[in-house]
């Protein structure tokens, strides 16, 4: 068993490749890189064991759920707050303290939050898996290898707040019997906290055998971290068949270039009572939309669900398939929350900034398209913003 230890550079390095991965969700970049950088001023110069699941420790999935734009400003505190708050209330719950934690998604910030819970020492967490439960960020749990899991019950099902007044911590036991009924309650009490919540579930421990294993992706935030040490380590921005290259080399996933050096030109978004930002993203290979003769959409639930062409009768790209988002002129991929989209729209005009954006098909990981519900679960999700059509991969 490999084990790597992280410090601060390689928590820089997951939140750019995840920025990615992630397919448009799993938290803002631009939040990730302030929380970073609060991380770094603190004077934190530790490090984190990262390592495969032994099969006998204590572990629970970790993670912060809710809407990125509702979340906006996201801080240290408030990330450190929730975990605290969340795996403190997890304990009580279940009278075990878990020693080690797994993130739910790969994303800027929920790839990071297991790795926070361990670099802040006053937790019981000492030490992460290398692996979650996607290989890309969801909308909603059931679309995980941890939701398909006959073995691995989502309950307890922890949330807290980020109150710092421990007499107004608010916080919620969930005992649902699927993923799809504990995200329709979870996400009730993310309402009900406000913006977002730390969120604490799947365990694994004895009393179900350490059900984690043979339950997650394998290997995927090392994955993470090596797609941002390959752009941090570039002299210029990588092209987008470059990256497109080096992650097809890194995962074994066939990667596309859809897109390469496009334009935003519109962006459509709110958040939904169940604290999801819903919107539809425009492309155009013209920065003026009249001059434009090749347009895409991309319609998203946090994260990217399908991306249409006007040249084509089929879809470009259907979840559970990744689609990502890269810039040649940025040399970082970004996320459909605001403030990581200002960089490329400008929401005040309604106008490109002139930066260009490329878009990279990555193929979903067999992992995940093999566990039991979870292409049904993206199906269902497709067909609430209209597509009822055929599927990249079977149902099981």
């Amino acid at each position: 068993m490999t084990e790597r230890l992280y410090g601060i550079s390689d928590f820089y390095d997951i939140a750019a490749g995840a920025a990615i991965f992630a397919s448009g969700g799993g938290g803002s970049y631009q939040d990730a890189i302030t929380i970073l950088d609060a991380l770094a001023d603190s004077g934190w110069e530790g490090s984190v064991p990262v390592r495969d699941y032994d099969g006998v420790t204590d572990a629970c999935v970790l993670a912060i759920m809710g809407s990125p734009d509702a979340a906006d400003a996201m801080t240290l505190d408030d990330v450190q707050r929730s975990i605290l708050n969340t795996l403190n209330a997890y304990t009580a719950a279940t009278d075990i303290a878990p020693t080690c934690a797994i993130p739910v998604e790969i994303g800027p910030i929920n790839s990071l939050v297991p790795l926070i819970a361990a670099a802040m020492g006053d937790t019981s967490v000492a030490w992460v898996v290398n692996g979650d439960g996607a290989g890309r960020a969801v909308p909603e749990l059931p679309q995980t290898t941890f939701g398909g899991a006959t073995d691995l019950a989502v309950s307890p099902c922890v949330l807290a707040d980020d109150t710092d007044d421990a007499g107004a911590i608010q916080s919620v036991v969930l005992n649902a019997p699927d993923a799809a009924r504990a995200e329709t309650l979870a996400g009730g009490a993310v309402s009900a906290f406000g913006s977002f919540s730390g969120i604490a579930l799947w365990p694994s421990n004895e009393s179900n055998d350490y059900a984690l294993s043979g339950n997650y992706i394998p290997d995927t935030l090392e994955q993470t971290r090596a797609l941002g040490a390959f752009l941090s380590a570039a002299e210029t921005p990588p092209s987008t068949a470059e990256v497109a290259s080096f992650i097809a080399e890194l995962t074994g996933r066939v990667t596309t270039p859809l897109v390469t050096n496009f334009y935003i030109t519109s962006v459509t978004q709110s958040t939904t009572s169940a604290s999801l930002d819903t919107g539809i993203i425009r492309l155009d290979n013209s920065a003026a939309p009249h001059d434009s003769t090749e347009t895409h959409y991309i319609y998203n639930l946090n994260e990217n669900l399908i991306m249409y062409s006007s040249l084509s009768t089929a879809p470009d790209a259907i979840a559970p398939d990744s689609i990502c988002y890269y810039s040649e002129n940025t040399g970082a991929g970004f996320s459909n929350a605001m403030d990581d989209l200002a960089l490329y729209f400008d929401a005040s005009t309604g106008q490109s900034t002139g930066r260009c954006v490329s878009v990279i098909k990555i193929a979903a990981e067999e992992a995940l398209y093999e566990a039991p519900g979870v292409v049904s679960s993206f199906a269902g999700l497709l067909r609430e913003i209209g597509y009822a059509g055929a599927m990249p991969y079977p149902a099981t």
